[in-house]
């Protein structure tokens, strides 16, 4: 009898999360993969839906030379961000688990960004200049980087410096995450390893990077899809810009939305399989 008590409990503390993923998450969703399957119009009647199948789909990748380049473009950039944000955070993370004064302090300085850099305040702060460092000169890194890399990814690069303190107000959560786990590694561990000689740089490869390596990959997941739902991401633009176009509409724009969360996941599956504990055969 307890125990069906404690389950309905369960369930009674459960419910609002049930219900507002199920209204809020689910069922848009749902309405969204149906709009992606109709070509859409707004008559004065109301929406007027005419069955297309999958050639919204086919559509996304043959009719709009935009998606394939912005898409490319937010590749290579995360691709350069993902690791810069979360090796930051791990860098402040382990400054902040030393015994220094202020510690609270320096934690809400390095998280305050993330309250305040709301989508539109990141927007307006990225318009007038204060996102990027003055002294950094972009036409020079540009002249120098063109020389050796690509133009895609000289252009990639540069724009990791032009805003590199937008890059940085990313990496709030994931300090927090990193300290947390830090602060849970048994400190005689280390004791241990000095006992035997082992440098600082030593303890860092042998004992903290094995032990946070599955943090690194929920950091690394978690910056990823923050970038990728960013205000700042020209796809998400594209997608607002096709869903009030005339020629395109409602279903143009849930197809690349899906399409766009396909790939996503796709990129998150390579995460996954490249930071996954892999489990040693064992022969005797």
């Amino acid at each position: 009898m307890k125990i069906k008590r404690k389950t309905v409990y369960g369930y009674l503390f459960i419910m609002p999360w049930l219900i507002g993923f199920l209204l809020f998450v689910l069922w848009p969703m749902g309405q969204s993969f149906y709009y992606s399957l109709n070509s859409m119009r707004i008559t004065p009647v109301g929406l007027q839906f005419r069955y297309v199948g999958f050639n919204n789909y086919l559509d996304v990748w043959l009719k709009d030379m935009f998606f394939l380049q912005e898409l490319l473009n937010f590749s290579v950039s995360a691709l350069l961000r993902v690791p810069v944000i979360v090796v930051f955070a791990l860098i402040i993370a382990m400054l902040l688990n030393q015994n220094v004064k202020f510690k609270g302090t320096f934690r809400t300085i390095f998280f305050l960004p993330v309250i305040v850099a709301s989508g539109p305040v990141i927007n307006q702060l990225v318009d007038q200049g204060a996102t990027s460092i003055p002294m950094v000169n972009q036409d020079i890194i540009v002249g120098l980087l063109s020389q050796i890399f690509p133009m895609f990814l000289t252009s990639a690069i540069a724009d990791l410096f032009g805003q590199i303190i937008v890059i940085l107000w990313f990496s709030g959560v994931q300090i927090l995450i990193f300290l947390a786990v830090l602060q849970k590694i048994d400190p005689t561990l280390y004791e241990a390893a000095k006992i035997d000689g082992g440098s600082s740089w030593e303890c860092f490869w042998k004992i903290t990077l094995p032990t946070i390596k599955p943090i690194i990959l929920i950091n690394t997941v978690y910056t990823l899809v923050a970038l990728a739902n960013s205000g700042q991401n020209p796809i998400i633009d594209l997608i607002y810009a096709n869903m009030f176009n005339a020629t395109r509409g409602y279903g143009f724009a849930s197809a690349m939305a899906w399409m766009y969360s396909v790939i996503i996941g796709i990129l998150l599956l390579l995460i996954f399989l490249a930071f996954r504990e892999r489990k040693t055969k064992h022969t005797i």
